[in-house]
């Protein structure tokens, strides 16, 4: 297992976590400094409970899950930073820019990239998002090209920046908007429940889950007949234009794991499968001629599960990364 990304998304689970009271103290190691340690204050909650902007200053490697005001001042030369921001699956994120001061002549830079990139991996794939790669990025050092307000297409989305000069950097404000036909998702929790729909649209909508999982399908309607197919090289629902796809994989793009499972055709009842790769997605292809929806359920994955096999159960997969 890739230690560096299992523990990364692992320092996101545990911090939202904390934001939501269920944890109190932690201790997180980023990719760039040795054990800085987060408080949930109870001023942190007072704030959030009363309604009010809640203000605070960024770390260079950072994660936000809550709206607010968030200003970065660099006290040395920071060279390789990013704040990670994800939202629940029915929201999208806007990041407004207030004030930033740095030098991009200089080699100073600030870009907003919508999704997530983690070792030149992206969420979404190029496949699934609706924009092409380089319409992904708002470099704010381009002439021509500043942006104040910038809303992701998905529950996520990141900055990364760089600044040499000490007493430079920028305020941001975050704020969250709903969105009613969730597409594209990174979930927050190792379990939960989801309905994905894609009303009459030529798109494709990945569900990940930074976690081994037991998946668990309840209802799929693609107007279609009943099927559920194994992945095989000879086989599989090429052709079908409304289908539904389960990967697994050790990285974060979608396009780059391996393809487990098929559904092809609409069904009720349950379809359920253990994957214990270090990252599951539920991938739904359309082709726009449909109103397609799925539902599943989703738990994380232990050892005693993977001795025990339930009669709707199909292969399991991954097992040796857990």
């Amino acid at each position: 297992m890739p230690s560096a990304f299992q523990f990364f998304f692992h320092f996101v689970l545990i911090f939202l976590a904390a934001l939501k009271g269920e944890t109190r103290y932690l201790e997180v190691r980023d990719a760039s400094e040795d054990e800085p340690f987060l408080l949930l204050s109870e001023d942190l909650k007072r704030e959030l409970s009363a309604g009010q902007l809640y203000r605070r200053s960024l770390r260079c490697i950072d994660m936000l899950s809550i709206e607010g005001q968030f200003t970065f001042t660099a006290d040395q030369p920071q060279l390789h930073c990013a704040t990670f921001f994800i939202g629940e699956p029915e929201e999208l994120i806007t990041i407004d820019y207030g004030f930033f001061f740095f030098d991009c002549r200089g080699g100073d830079f600030l870009k907003v990239f919508d999704g997530w990139i983690l070792k030149g991996e992206k969420f979404p794939s190029s496949l699934d998002h609706p924009l092409p790669t380089s319409q992904r990025y708002v470099d704010f050092c381009e002439s021509g090209n500043i942006q104040r307000s910038i809303r992701s297409s998905q529950n996520v989305a990141m900055i990364f920046f760089r600044i040499h000069q000490p007493g430079n950097g920028f305020t941001i404000t975050v704020k969250k908007n709903t969105n009613l036909f969730p597409c594209n998702v990174i979930s927050q929790t190792p379990s939960g429940r989801f309905t994905m729909v894609i009303p009459h649209q030529h798109r494709n909508c990945s569900f990940s889950i930074i976690y081994p999982v037991v998946i668990k399908i309840s209802d799929l309607i693609l107007g279609h007949l009943n099927g559920l197919f194994l992945k095989k090289p000879t086989a599989g629902c090429v052709g079908v234009g409304d289908f539904v796809e389960l990967l697994g994989g050790t990285g974060l793009d979608p396009s780059k794991m391996f393809p487990l499972a098929d559904l092809c055709h609409s069904f009720h009842g349950s379809a359920q499968m253990k994957i214990g790769c270090d990252n599951t997605v539920l991938r739904m292809v359309s082709s726009g001629k449909h109103i397609n929806r799925v539902t599943f359920e989703y738990h994380q994955l232990d050892l005693q599960e993977t001795e025990t096999r339930k009669e709707n159960s199909i292969e399991e997969f991954c097992f040796p990364s857990i």
